[in-house]
């Protein structure tokens, strides 16, 4: 692929006012721009500071005139993010500061950045392959301490290391199989066969393993989607904002106050989860509380962990019992024992215990949460995600990975069938295409738009 030769610029910090405001060059004339919009206190030429040196100065707007006091650095490629020659601007978070800024860099020779376009550059000069690429993104939107390991684990090269050990015991396989085709007189040492076998299998198991993340790496990415439910007033909304630390749901003593599901993610115990608040669950002929009600049933049998809700504070029912057995057949379950700031009442109905569910006490009043903090990382301790970085985090990478394991499958058993090398070669070389796919060795054009479209603008 052509690396366009113009230079762009972007703002590179979220809108609105802040401390710091970035703007961002890259490209062959960015230093040169940079210098025309970019005024260093005393004699000296940005050029005559090394480079990656912060140089203070004024930055000037498309008339000449100094709009602000900024810092100044700049790389020359290689050796930069982008591979190319790069300039940053280090202003004060003024969005006007910034906008004039941009259109004195668009004034020198700079053009608008596209999304994503600073990490393509990188990609596309090898400062990153396809899956650090992603992992940046990743980055961006992680909402959670765990999805950012990841995604950094990722960016350094994790998931790009367990791919590549792969691709190399295939081009193994693969010079063996040429070896064979260059030499058609020579017999295949039965030895060698078994050995092959063994590759192949290795390598099989290994792609299995790393399609086996796949689950993993949405979870980390959307949060483990956890339902919030029980009878009304049993303090759903009540601890659905306690979770978050603000109050997102309206909270009353009227039962059905809560008529739709609600949804936001949050962090508890170190696992990330996206919240589904929902209607009490209780017979009711209104047809609004009854649409609730089944949409918090579809937010049960759709969710990977389920927190069913009991007042401590008055007696249970048949109905909270009924509730709990219906969850754990559905997906992990915690009983949650709320209101425990307050006075408990008897619970003459028998059988929780047997149900052999966890059980905590909460008061979203006071804010005790701990040991419902610790029941949830119980259930989804640390070694679930596995290695930071080494996981399968989208549907593309899962696609492409699932097509090399079968190519794989595939080369064994035509071994194991007697076929001929020039078939093996086949099933193998695709294996390694699909491998090429993940780290953007032998990707489309098309993929790659896709792929940074999603990226903002500036990174």
């Amino acid at each position: 692929m052509s690396l366009q030769s113009d230079t762009i610029a972007a703002i590179s910090t979220p809108p609105g006012p802040g401390a710091i405001g970035i703007l961002r060059l890259s490209g062959a004339d960015a230093v040169s721009i940079a210098e025309k919009c970019f005024k260093p206190l005393g004699d000296s030429g940005l050029r005559r500071h090394a480079p990656r040196e912060l140089v203070y100065g004024d930055l000037l707007d498309s008339g000449g005139q100094a709009i602000d006091q900024v810092l100044c650095t700049y790389s020359l490629g290689p050796h930069s993010y982008t591979g190319e020659d790069t300039a940053e601007l280090q202003c004060h978070g003024s969005p006007m500061v910034l906008a004039l800024g941009l259109e004195a860099l668009f004034a020198a020779g700079a053009r608008q950045a596209g999304a994503g376009e600073f990490t393509r550059r990188a990609f596309l000069n090898g400062r990153l392959d396809l899956a650090q690429a992603e992992a940046v993104g990743d980055l961006l939107e992680a909402q959670s301490r765990e999805g950012a390991r990841h995604a950094a684990g990722q960016l350094a090269g994790a998931l790009s290391r367990r791919i590549g050990a792969v691709y190399s015991a295939l081009v193994v396989v693969l010079a063996h199989f040429h070896a064979v085709l260059d030499y058609p007189d020579e017999d295949i040492d039965p030895f060698r066969l078994e050995q092959l076998d063994e590759a192949l299998s290795g390598q099989e198991g290994e792609l299995s393993a790393l399609l086996a993340t796949c689950g993993r790496g949405t979870l980390l990415r959307n949060g483990v989607p956890c339902a919030i439910v029980g009878r009304p007033n049993a303090g759903k909304s009540s601890l659905l904002n306690a979770m978050l630390g603000w109050e997102r749901a309206i909270v009353t003593d009227i039962p059905g106050t809560t008529r739709d599901t609600v949804e936001e993610r949050c962090e508890l115990g170190g696992v990330p989860l996206r919240l589904v608040d929902t209607a009490g669950l209780r017979d009711t002929e209104d047809p609004v509380e009854k649409l609730g009600v089944e949409r918090s049933r579809r937010a049960m049998e759709e969710a990977g962990l389920i927190l069913v809700l009991i007042d401590a504070s008055r007696p249970a029912g048949d109905e909270d019992l009924a509730l709990l057995r219906e969850a754990v057949k559905l997906a992990p379950t915690i009983l949650v024992w709320t209101k425990g700031d307050l006075p408990a009442a008897p619970c003459p109905v028998k059988g929780y215990e047997e149900i052999g569910c966890p059980a905590v006490t909460v008061s979203a009043r006071t804010g005790d949460l701990d040991e419902l903090c610790s029941e949830i990382s119980s259930a989804f301790p640390q070694d679930l995600w596995g290695g930071y970085g080494e996981i399968l985090t989208n549907a593309r990478q899962e696609e492409a990975a699932r097509r090399a394991r079968e190519a794989v499958r595939r080369a064994r058993e035509a071994l194991g069938a007697g076929v001929t090398p020039d078939a093996l070669l086949t099933d193998v070389e695709e294996a390694l295409s699909a491998l090429g796919e993940l780290t953007g060795q032998s990707v489309r054009e098309d993929v790659t738009d896709r792929i940074f479209s999603k990226f903002c603008v500036g990174k």
